[in-house]
């Protein structure tokens, strides 16, 4: 897989954002996907955001599992960030939610309220595109406040959004970094779904991604894909296996082959064929090049 250089006008634009209104914001939340916390966490957010109370936000959890969770927790503990894992499309969820950010800036609130003000805490929510900001916005607010997508790049500003009388957040628009170097978690974004398929090639990306599964969860892949087997060392092996496992077989007994990848991305970001992390704590992959030995 080659270097993806991926750094639209917009990206650029929304960085600047970001920098310029820091300022007014008491404290940041930090979406990633629970699949991919490390891929997730953008390097420029820790000099943009070094001075302010910071929570990171791992969602969508119910597509990894409890026990990857509950190590990312720690080990983000570890690092002093406080760290909840969170399902934004579960609407018993906003409870919690409201009450970490509160809990997050209660120290904040009692030195304003100490000298006579009701402090309004204001959190700037960020994140890498496609994690799903907006949805952990609209779920906190009980109705659709932020522009919601299925695909990265739908917030493109700024959005504040009341929550309480004494409680704001603002939206902000999905922010890659300039150069995506590190090939593994480069792979990753792409499997989650926060580079574009449009600027990826699909059949390569869903064939490393049912590599990489056969990996992690063999038992439940094959489940899925039935002609799948783990003698199958190639993505192109792995496509095929998955068109004949379908059926998508053309005219000619030609293999359907995109279908067959655009189908297997789409049942991975929805859940159905395992929820696992792709990433762990303890896999040493850092924010650089990927060293030639993982």
């Amino acid at each position: 897989m080659q270097t993806i250089n991926w750094y639209p006008g917009h990206m650029a634009k929304a960085k600047r954002m970001l920098e310029d209104n820091i300022k007014l914001v008491d404290m940041i939340i930090e979406i990633v996907d629970a699949r991919a916390p490390l891929a997730c966490r953008n390097p420029d957010f820790e000099v943009l955001f070094k001075n302010k109370l910071r929570v990171i936000v791992l969602n969508k959890s119910d597509l990894s599992s409890k026990s990857q969770n509950k190590e990312w927790i720690t080990y983000f503990k570890q690092q002093g960030i406080m760290a909840v894992e969170l399902i934004s499309t579960n609407p018993g969820m906003r409870k919690n939610a409201v009450a970490l950010i509160e809990r997050t800036g209660a120290e904040t609130v009692r030195k304003y309220r100490e000298k006579g003000i009701n402090k309004t805490l204001r959190a700037m929510i960020v994140g890498i595109p496609n994690v799903g900001k907006s949805t952990f916005i609209n779920r906190i607010a009980g109705t659709a406040k932020a522009q919601v997508g299925d695909r990265p790049g739908v917030t493109r500003s700024k959005q504040w959004v009341k929550i309480t009388d004494f409680l704001e957040l603002m939206d902000t628009p999905g922010l890659l970094w300039g150069k995506l170097d590190n090939e593994i978690l480069a792979k990753h974004l792409a499997y989650i779904g926060s580079i574009r398929d449009d600027v990826l090639d699909v059949e390569e990306i869903a064939g490393l991604l049912l590599l990489d599964l056969m990996r992690l969860c063999p038992e439940q892949l094959m489940a899925r894909y039935k002609k799948l087997t783990s003698e199958m060392d190639t993505p192109e092996a792995m496509i095929d296996g998955v068109c004949r496992s379908r059926g998508f077989i053309l005219s000619g007994g030609v293999l359907d082959t995109e279908r067959a990848a655009r189908i297997v991305l789409d049942e991975y970001r929805a859940g159905k064929i395992a929820s696992i992390a792709l990433e762990n704590p303890n896999d040493n992959l850092y924010m650089g090049t990927a060293d030639e030995n993982d």
